[in-house]
């Protein structure tokens, strides 16, 4: 891990698939504010955790100008089986091949381990990091904090 992208600093942008396998790039959003969520691994009791508050508790009290993306390494085809499982209508994006490139250019790739570790970055309608936390892969974050820092 490089270390985090700065507060204030443009968001590096990108494009990744969801699990339907449509294209979602970040710069597509420019004008509304993104909530971009790494998580280290589908399937884990932690992401599940943290990924089931999002559904819960945090999407449907986000102000309407919100999107929310999670990233992780998992493939396309794994993040489809989870979200039909879980039942998460948000965008589970695959950063897969080139693996972890995404996570990298945000400095949350865990390069020992080969996944990212727990970053939450809050980009405004231009394209610029107006918040983030960056949590180690067993310490789950709260959307609580989110919604304060959107407020």
């Amino acid at each position: 891990m490089v270390g985090s992208v700065e507060v204030g600093s443009p968001a590096p942008d990108f494009e990744l698939r969801d699990q339907h396998g449509t294209p979602v790039k970040l710069s597509g959003f420019r004008g509304g504010r993104v909530v971009l969520i790494f998580y280290p691994l589908a399937f884990t009791g932690v992401c599940q955790g943290e990924l089931a508050q999002l559904r819960d508790d945090f999407i449907p009290y986000a102000p309407a100008d919100v999107q929310v993306l999670t990233v992780s390494v998992d493939s396309m085809f794994t993040h489809r089986a989870w979200a039909d499982q879980e039942g998460y209508s948000f965008p589970l994006l695959s950063d897969f091949w080139p693996h972890g490139q995404v996570a990298r250019a945000y400095g949350v790739l865990d390069e020992e381990k080969g996944h990212a570790v727990r970053g939450t970055f809050i980009i405004d309608g231009e394209g610029v990091i107006q918040w983030s936390v960056v949590n180690p892969i067993a310490s789950a974050r709260d959307v609580a904090d989110y919604l304060k820092a959107l407020s």
